[in-house]
């Protein structure tokens, strides 16, 4: 259940896309929409809490750097460097850039959480990082062009996207999901909310068409996607949480096809199958073989 949870989290996110188009459309810019996210996630999550989870948003003074690290250090932090990557790259690139994440969960959880190694993780996270390549189609010449600084902003959207992961995963250990999940916007809107108020697009958000997109945006992609995330990093180690999340860019495509009627390539249906067999190889048991004594036949996996 806590893959599949975080699973739902990653296809609800790479259901961001229409909501984001529709409000670009409108006229937001990218960070403008990244505070609407953060802030109608914050109210709604409000609402909640005080309607259902009251006695879990009860928190230690002495824990707060940990939400500042999810709220700030990683939502916050990545979305300006993976805007500012779209704008001193693409948006391919950028992309493919962003899902080296499960690279720095993985080294961050060996170093910080004493999680372990192995050869497993690190062929799914190759595989991933090669399958979000691929399904953002980037060729091998493709980044030649780019300077040093916007690949090195670009790795920065991956440092704070794993970020959560990790400060996730230490708030977690005494705190619920909800309230991992509150305090994180609220920190991100606290943050970002001040310099959105008395611009010319703030009156616009009580219009029905552009009040639906806000509602959706902070429901379905972040309210729904980051509880469910959290719910399932709890019982999961951060570095698996990581490269199962990688079916974003799939959820992503597959939205793109079924409402935008856009075409899969041959490349990005490669991709796609990369990323969801390296999901599987992270997730699968591991095999117990025994040796008979007579035979020498190995016995099925138990």
């Amino acid at each position: 259940m806590a893959y599949l949870m975080i699973a739902f989290a990653a296809t609800m996110w790479g259901l961001i896309g229409f909501f984001v188009k529709g409000l670009s459309e409108i006229g937001y810019s990218a960070m403008e929409i990244v505070t609407i996210r953060v802030g109608t996630a914050a109210i709604m999550l409000l609402i909640v809490g005080l309607s259902f989870f009251r006695a879990q948003l009860k928190i230690k003074f002495r824990d707060v750097p940990l939400f500042i690290g999810t709220g700030l250090l990683s939502i916050v932090f990545f979305n300006w460097c993976y805007f500012t990557a779209i704008e001193k790259t693409n948006i391919p690139v950028a992309a493919a850039l962003l899902y080296t994440s499960p690279a720095f969960v993985i080294t961050l959880s060996v170093l910080f959480l004493k999680e372990k190694l192995n050869f497993r993780k690190l062929l799914a996270v190759g595989g991933t990082i090669i399958g979000s390549a691929l399904v953002a189609e980037i060729t091998l010449t493709q980044g030649s062009s780019f300077s040093f600084s916007s690949i090195f902003i670009g790795l920065g959207a991956g440092l704070g996207y794993a970020l959560y992961s990790i400060f996730g995963k230490v708030a977690l250990r005494t705190y619920h999901p909800f309230a991992l999940t509150f305090y994180t916007f609220l920190t991100a809107a606290l943050f970002l909310v001040p310099s959105f108020i008395g611009k010319p697009h703030t009156n616009l958000l009580f219009q029905p068409e552009v009040f639906l997109y806000a509602v959706g945006l902070g429901l379905v992609p972040t309210v729904l996607a980051y509880f469910a995330y959290s719910w399932g990093l709890e019982q999961v180690e951060s570095s698996r949480a990581a490269i199962i999340a990688t079916v974003e860019p799939v959820a992503a495509t597959i939205l793109g096809v079924m409402v935008y009627l856009e075409k899969i390539s041959f490349i990005q249906g490669m991709g796609i199958v990369l990323i969801l067999a390296s999901v599987i190889l992270v997730n699968l048991p591991k095999g117990k073989y025994r040796i008979k004594n007579k035979n020498h036949e190995k016995s099925a996996p138990s």
